[in-house]
C-alpha cells in the first residue's frame, strides 16, 4: 500500500472510531484496535508485534480525543475531579506496568487476550449487564488500587478504560453522568502513560515499519486524531435521531463476530 493509500485509511478509520464512541458511548478504542490489527495484517507488519503496534498507537490517539472529551464533561460539571485525583497515581501506576506486561507476551496471546475482552465487552452490551450500586466510594487508598487494577488492564487492551472505570464507579453510588465524565477524564492519563510506556518498550524492535515511534505507527496515528473528534459529534447528533438501543445490539453483535476472530 502506498503511503497515501494508508493515511486515507486511517482516516476513514478515526472517522468511524469517532461515530461509534459518540453513538454508542463507548471509547474508540474498542473499535481502534480491532481494525488497527487487521490493517497492519494487511500492510505485511509482522504478526509478532502488530497487536503491540495496534495498542500503541490506540493509546497515542486517545490522548487528544479524551481532551476534548474532558472539555466538555467539565464544561456540564460532570467531572468528579475529588475521585479522579487519588485514582490518577494507581492510573499512571498500573498503565506502565500494563504496557510492560503487554510487551512480555506474544503477538498471539495478546490478540487472544483482546479477542476475548472484546467479546465480553460485546455481551456486557448485548445484555446490558451492569453493576448495581452496592458501596461508597472509598477512600485515596481505594480509588488509588482501583485505578493502578483499570490501568494496567486498559494499556493491555489500547483502551481509555470506561468500559472499566464506569461500571467501578456505578457500584460505588456515582451518578451514572458523573460516572462518565470522571472516567473521561481518567482516560487522559491512562493515554499519556501507556503511550509513554509503549514508546519505550518498542523501542528500535527490529520489526516495527518505518514511521514508527516505538509501538506507535505515526500514519495511524495522525489519519486517526485528524477525523475521530470531528466524527464523535457527528456520532452524538445520531444517537438522537436514530434507535441507539437496536444499533448497539447490532454493534456488540458486530464486536463478537471480531472478537471470535481473534480466537481462531
Amino acid at each position: 500500500m502506498t503511503l497515501f493509500a494508508v493515511v486515507g485509511l486511517y482516516l476513514v478509520l478515526g472517522a468511524l472510531a469517532g461515530t461509534m464512541a459518540g453513538l454508542f458511548g463507548i471509547g474508540g478504542g474498542l473499535v481502534i484496535v480491532p481494525v488497527l490489527i487487521f490493517s497492519f495484517d494487511l500492510q505485511g507488519v509482522s504478526s509478532d508485534i502488530a497487536a503491540h503496534l495496534a495498542v500503541g498507537t490506540s493509546l497515542a490517539t486517545i490522548v487528544f480525543t479524551s481532551i476534548s472529551s474532558i472539555r466538555s464533561h467539565h464544561l456540564h460539571g460532570a467531572v468528579r475531579w475529588e475521585i479522579f485525583r487519588p485514582m490518577t497515581a494507581g492510573i499512571v501506576l498500573g498503565a506502565v506496568v500494563g504496557a510492560w506486561t503487554a510487551s512480555m507476551l506474544s503477538g498471539e496471546v495478546l490478540e487472544l487476550l483482546i479477542g476475548v475482552f472484546v467479546i465480553l465487552v460485546a455481551l456486557k452490551m448485548l445484555f446490558g449487564a451492569n453493576p448495581k450500586p452496592g458501596r461508597n466510594v472509598p477512600g485515596s487508598v481505594g480509588l488509588g488500587s482501583a485505578g493502578a487494577g483499570i490501568g494496567w488492564a486498559s494499556a493491555i487492551f489500547g483502551i481509555g478504560g470506561g468500559t472499566l472505570t464506569v461500571p467501578f464507579l456505578s457500584w460505588c453510588n456515582v451518578r451514572m453522568q458523573q460516572a462518565v465524565g470522571t472516567s473521561a477524564a481518567c482516560g487522559l492519563p491512562i493515554a499519556v502513560a501507556g503511550a509513554l510506556a509503549n514508546i519505550g518498550t518498542g523501542w528500535q524492535n527490529p520489526d516495527l515499519p518505518e514511521l514508527s515511534v516505538g509501538f506507535i505507527y505515526l500514519p495511524a496515528f495522525v489519519g486517526i486524531v485528524l477525523t475521530s473528534v470531528l466524527f464523535a459529534r457527528v456520532g452524538a447528533n445520531l444517537a438522537h435521531r436514530l434507535d441507539a438501543a437496536l444499533l448497539k445490539k447490532i454493534f456488540a453483535i458486530f464486536l463478537i463476530v471480531v472478537g471470535i476472530r481473534f480466537l481462531f
